[in-house]
């Protein structure tokens, strides 16, 4: 399926929103995710389904100093 990521188009094979964490490499790090432009909060990715075309947003925090 391709979709959108942080704007750059992407082929996946996983269909739910924790499945492409996972397919990313993100694993079980601390990110904040959208889909279509609608926060999804970590406890729903597991069954937030993607469709064709979806556009997501993982946005990870920044450490500075």
């Amino acid at each position: 399926m391709r979709i959108l990521v942080n704007e750059e188009p992407r082929d996946i094979a996983t269909a739910t929103l924790a499945g492409l964490l996972d397919e990313l490499g993100y694993g079980d790090a601390r990110v904040a995710t959208a889909v279509n432009g609608a926060f999804v909060p970590a406890a729903r990715r597991g069954s937030l389904t993607l469709d064709e075309g979806a556009r997501v947003e993982i946005l990870a925090p920044m450490q500075g100093g």
